[in-house]
């Protein structure tokens, strides 16, 4: 069986006017996965979404790995949904960063409480009630990640290891087509997701089991600070 092994970007700029860039601890988690593969597998085809995290995580891998990092194809199937307009929905106002960075800064804990907010959000976008109100429903977005899946397989012909840059939610989304999750459970994983971890999938012509998911140690083996998940 062939390996498909899915990574979650590396950490975003959270709270910056630019999410869709990784922080400089991000950049430092794409080399050490970098490394890490260079020291454990040989990537024969790699592949990525189209946001600017993916991209950057890749650039910090190569230079972690080195030379033979395979070209990334990019597949617009693997980008994340837009937590932007999930926001938005929620609550008017905060698919502008810096509306929701004033009305956060309010509050006595920014972070819990946009976590809060957009589990909220989240909850909202996956019931289902409102899918007018989004430009890409709950429903829409698992399809695209699940077609896209199907898509990047078909694109790895005979490759063993087939490694795919991009986010927690389409992870997730993986996630609950092999262990039949209900949403809400498939979205709490997205929870649990760290920064540059790994996820494998074992694949056989339509055959595929979930064996290893959320796998971070190589970023403990260097330094626990380096584990994040947001």
């Amino acid at each position: 069986m062939a390996t498909l092994h899915l990574i979650r970007h590396g950490q975003a700029s959270f709270g910056a006017s630019d999410y869709d860039r990784l922080s400089q601890r991000g950049w430092e988690q794409g080399r050490v996965l970098g490394r890490w593969i260079g020291r454990h597998t040989q990537p024969e085809r790699l592949f990525g979404g189209e946001l600017r995290r993916h991209r950057e995580t890749i650039e910090a891998m190569a230079e972690g790995f080195g030379d033979g990092l395979p070209e990334a194809a990019v597949h617009p199937g693997l980008n994340e949904f837009d937590h932007r307009a999930v926001l938005e929905a929620y609550r008017p106002g905060w698919g502008n960063p810096e509306e929701m960075a004033r009305e956060l800064a309010k509050e006595a804990d920014p972070r819990k409480a946009f976590q809060h907010a957009f589990s909220e959000a989240i909850r909202r976008w996956i019931g289902g009630e409102n899918e007018g109100d989004y430009p890409e429903s709950w429903r829409a977005f698992r399809e695209r990640v699940l077609q896209g899946l199907d898509e990047v397989i078909r694109d790895a012909g005979d490759a063993r290891h087939v490694f795919v840059v991009t986010s927690g939610g389409p992870i997730s989304v993986v996630a609950q087509s092999l262990l039949d999750l209900d949403d809400m459970r498939a979205f709490r994983l997205n929870e649990v997701l760290a920064n540059a971890s790994v996820s494998r999938v074992l694949f056989s012509g339509d055959r595929r089991s979930l064996a290893v998911f959320n796998s971070f140690g190589h970023l403990e083996g260097e330094d626990p600070q380096l584990v994040t998940y947001r």
